[in-house]
């Protein structure tokens, strides 16, 4: 079984381009993030195809935001499909309504912090309160823990801040932002290389253009993990 640490995002535009690629990367990966580019390209079928006929794990990417009713209900379906990660936005009354809605089951809520692509400009121009981006994405990262997430999505620049909070202990950190080294930043704005990101705390590293645009998706998912340092413990 592939290193799970390396979750690759399939981040092509439908469930025919999906299950190419995944056949494309075969047994070098064992971790996929399908994302809401793909709802309307079968996402959903795409990732009960490779969850129970191919064995994969899979990280549902659907940044639900909404009132807690409608949170609930959402996750409540999803978790239906036996998956394994879901994304909800960090504000702590989404993150209780999430965690009822998956109750009973093995899914595993992460609270999105800041996302990798914005920067204090951006904070800027959406009224979010002045200060320094890490200690706001720290501080949302913890009031999410505090909520009952079971993880954080957030840059790998702030993930070692993040796994010395009290409220990390026993929770996931996943960051995406991660890019192996010399390769372009595309359009993240706070990056770091797989080997980093893992040293600073994170347990699962997210990877797309990287992988799925290479003339051998499948080496270079092994070349990633063979920048990964040794497991923990």
């Amino acid at each position: 079984m592939a290193d799970d640490r390396l979750i690759v995002a399939l981040d092509v535009p439908n469930i025919v381009q999906g299950l190419e690629l995944a056949d494309r990367i075969g047994d070098a990966v064992s971790f996929y993030k399908i994302g809401l580019g793909m709802l309307t390209g079968g996402g959903l079928a795409l990732a009960n195809e490779l969850k129970q006929e191919r064995g994969k794990r899979i990280f549902l990417d659907m940044k639900f935001f909404d009132i807690g009713a409608t949170v609930e209900a959402a996750v409540r379906g999803i978790a239906k499909y036996d998956l394994d990660f879901l994304t909800v936005h960090g504000d702590p009354q989404v993150v209780r309504a999430a965690c009822e809605g998956k109750r009973g089951t093995d899914l595993k809520i992460l609270a999105v912090t800041v996302l990798t692509s914005l920067d204090r400009a951006d904070l800027d121009a959406n009224l979010i309160r002045p200060g320094d981006i890490a200690e706001i994405t720290v501080e949302r990262a913890a009031r999410a823990l505090e909520a009952g997430a079971d993880g954080v999505i957030a840059s790998p620049q702030e993930a070692a801040m993040i796994r010395a909070l009290p409220q990390a202990a026993g929770r996931l950190i996943v960051t995406p932002g991660v890019r192996p080294a010399g390769s372009s930043s595309g359009d993240q704005k706070r990056i770091a290389t797989p080997a980093q990101a893992i040293a600073d705390g994170a347990d699962h590293i997210v990877v797309g253009r990287p992988v799925w645009q290479a003339a051998d998706p499948a080496a270079a998912a092994r070349a990633l993990i063979a920048e990964l340092p040794q497991r923990r413990g």
